[in-house]
C-alpha cells in the first residue's frame, strides 16, 4: 500500500496472460523465471520462494466470495523484481519479457500513455444544492 498499489483483491486491470496457460498438477513446485526489459535482465527468481502457496492464495481469494472456473490469480512480485523496488520506471516502447521455466515468454511492447479523458467539474459543498 506505501507504494500506491492498492489492497489485495484490487487489481482487476493491467494483466496479461501467455504464452500458455498450464494446469498447477502440470507444473513441479520451483520454476525458475526472469523478468527482462529491452533485453537487460531486471529480475530473476523462482515460484519455490513464494511467501504463500498456490493453495493458500486460492483459500485467501475465495474466503468471503465464490471463484468462478477460469478466476485468474495473480502471486505478485517474486524476488523483489518490482520497479518500484528496483527504482526503475518502464517508458513508452520499452519490451517486457516475463520468462517462466516450462511455460515460456511473454514479450508485450508498452504503447503510448492514453490522453487525458473528460472528468467531471469538481464541485463544491455549496454547489450541491
Amino acid at each position: 500500500m506505501a507504494a500506491g498499489l492498492g489492497p489485495s483483491k484490487g487489481k482487476h486491470f493491467a494483466s496479461a496472460l501467455g504464452p500458455r496457460i498450464v494446469t498447477l498438477d502440470a507444473l513441479p513446485d520451483a520454476l525458475e523465471m526472469a523478468a527482462r526489459v529491452n533485453g537487460e535482465v531486471w529480475s530473476e527468481g523462482s515460484t519455490g520462494t513464494l511467501m504463500w502457496s498456490i493453495a493458500e492464495l486460492v483459500a485467501w481469494a475465495s474466503a468471503g466470495e465464490p471463484l468462478a472456473a477460469g478466476t485468474l490469480l495473480g502471486s505478485g512480485t517474486v524476488g523483489g523484481g518490482c520497479g518500484i523496488e528496483l527504482d526503475r520506471k518502464l517508458e513508452p516502447g520499452d519490451v517486457v519479457e516475463l520468462e517462466i521455466e516450462g511455460i515460456g515468454v511473454l514479450r508485450n511492447r508498452l504503447g503510448q500513455p492514453a490522453r487525458d479523458g473528460w472528468l467531471p467539474t469538481p464541485r463544491t459543498p455549496s454547489t450541491f444544492a
